[in-house]
């Protein structure tokens, strides 16, 4: 028997329509029904037999179904119970591919890796993900230093943008100095809206984080500096030392301040876009150093 791909408008309206499933806006449930885009996504994940794969939201299973027929082993987390019949279903025909019903955002990632995947070498999380939830769960997974290869999703073209975005624009914020401390992050390709079912308002674009061996930069203190760059971009318009003042250090400590700033080699008057991960590291080294 031939198996009928899933990520086709005929073949899903087909599922969507057995099961009379309607789609909840709040769980931002868009289904990709392109075929050449999802074997982009999978190609960016670089799997082989030898390797993992760990979906998130994999909705009807049109993604899930050709991460199978790549990965030795895929284990899909899903937070809609309305879709595990479903998924029952059109991945049945494939034994090494497990549901796990939950919301990632909960989940203990590092714990599902060791018990789900003894036998994988490598393991990437791939997915198609909403937009409410992108940073979010970005940031946990790079956070949380998972044993991750690739990192590829499907999210809101101009936050891939952004992520992937070096100094000196306007895209450049503190998500792009974040992500790329852990990961070198790179637009794959630019995904149209009207290949989704519904579709929604903006383009999409596959975005790819290929995790680092150790993060870019060194830092004294992850925490301080994920500080100094979240109060660095907190006015845009400000300048570096009006940001610093206002979100860290407290207007009291403004010579300390440009005493550092100074230090580091840094212009007060510069904008927090212009400065290079290099930068902020240096300056929350120093920072950390005078305990702030």
């Amino acid at each position: 028997m031939t198996m009928r791909d899933i990520a086709t408008p005929t073949r899903t309206r087909e599922i969507l329509k057995q099961y009379g499933f309607s789609f909840k806006k709040s769980l931002g449930q868009n289904f990709l029904v392109d075929l050449n885009i999802l074997s982009k996504i999978v190609d960016a994940a670089e799997l082989t037999k030898e390797k993992g794969a760990i979906e998130i939201g994999p909705g009807i299973g049109a993604l899930t179904e050709q991460l199978s027929r790549q990965a030795g082993k895929v284990v899909a987390v899903e937070i809609d119970q309305r879709l595990l019949p479903i998924l029952a279903d059109t991945l049945s025909a494939y034994s090494h591919t497990e549901i796990v019903h939950g919301d990632v955002l909960e989940m203990d990632l590092g714990t599902l890796i060791r018990e789900k995947f003894p036998e994988q070498e490598k393991v990437s999380v791939v997915a198609n993900l909403p937009y409410y939830v992108t940073s979010a769960i970005l940031m946990k997974l790079l956070e949380e230093r998972l044993p991750l290869e690739n990192i590829v999703v499907m999210i809101q073209k101009e936050v891939a943008e952004r992520i992937a975005a070096g100094p000196g624009g306007k895209e450049y914020g503190a998500l792009s100095v974040l992500a790329q401390f852990y990961a070198e992050a790179e637009v794959v390709t630019i995904v149209p809206h009207s290949v989704f079912i519904p579709q929604p308002n903006v383009d999409s674009a596959v975005l790819r984080l290929r995790i680092r061996n150790k993060p870019a930069v060194d830092v004294d203190s992850e925490t301080m500096f994920y500080r100094v760059v979240k109060a660095s971009f907190a006015q845009r318009r400000k300048t570096l030392s009006n940001n610093l003042l206002n979100n860290l250090f407290g207007k009291e400590r403004k010579e300390e301040m440009l005493r550092i700033l100074a230090e580091a080699g840094i212009e007060p008057a510069r904008r927090g876009e212009t400065l290079s991960i290099e930068e902020f590291a240096r300056l929350s080294n120093l920072i950390s150093q005078a305990s702030v």
